[in-house]
């Protein structure tokens, strides 16, 4: 491990997350309430435009995490969490370092709440090739690890939905990200996963997306 990569290090990094799960829509979750059947997995997929742990440049990488749970995370009743990891394979091994520190919460932060409030019992964890692309206008986003995940959705809209406008919400009780960001809500076209006793295969459900500001340590 390299002398950068150690807790209290300063770091930043902003970009993009969304998620695909099975809740209806919109995901309970992000109102802080249980999930539609009571249980959830899906997919959480994290770009980097920008970021530093230290000296260490984080910018472009990519994360993606399967989860799965039973009951309410926000208020801890919830059991049987599950998770595992993929790391961007782009990412060198100082890189590699800093995603872990920050993305398990060694580093503080939002993402340490967040995995302190969650506590997942960990499946694995692996470097990849993983695709993640977020349209500018929010029309969709979509994540790939070939033949393990793929992970895409279209923005919400309807009969009264102006043309182009995005379905949002502010001040989300249950934001994964942390406050302060606005949520554009999607419906999921795929929702895949086969890894790590991880396997599901749907459509039609919720999606959500999310700007992303962390920083830490504190």
């Amino acid at each position: 491990m390299s002398e950068q990569i150690t807790t209290g290090t300063s770091w930043h990094l902003t970009g993009d997350w969304f998620d695909v799960c099975k809740c209806a829509i919109p995901c309970p979750c992000t109102f802080a309430q249980p999930p539609t059947y009571g249980d959830c997995d899906g997919v959480l997929a994290w770009h980097i435009r920008e970021g530093n742990y230290g000296d260490v440049r984080l910018d472009d990488l990519n994360v993606v995490i399967v989860a799965s749970f039973n009951g309410d995370v926000w208020t801890g009743t919830h059991t049987d969490p599950y998770a595992a990891v993929f790391l961007d394979e782009r990412a060198d091994e100082e890189q590699r370092g800093a995603l872990q520190a920050v993305f398990g919460g060694e580093a503080g932060g939002w993402p340490a709440q967040f995995v302190g409030m969650f506590h997942p019992e960990m499946r694995g964890m692996d470097v990849v090739p993983i695709h993640v692309e977020i349209d500018e206008d929010l029309a969709g986003w979509r994540a790939e690890i070939p033949d393990r995940v793929t992970a895409s959705a279209e923005a919400l809209t309807g009969p009264t939905t102006p043309d182009g406008a995005r379905v949002q919400l502010h001040n989300a009780p249950g934001a994964e990200v942390g406050p302060g960001q606005v949520a554009t809500w999607g419906r999921a076209t795929t929702d895949r996963a086969n890894a790590f006793g991880f396997s599901w295969d749907r459509s039609g459900k919720s999606s959500k997306y999310f700007p992303f500001d962390w920083s830490g340590p504190d």
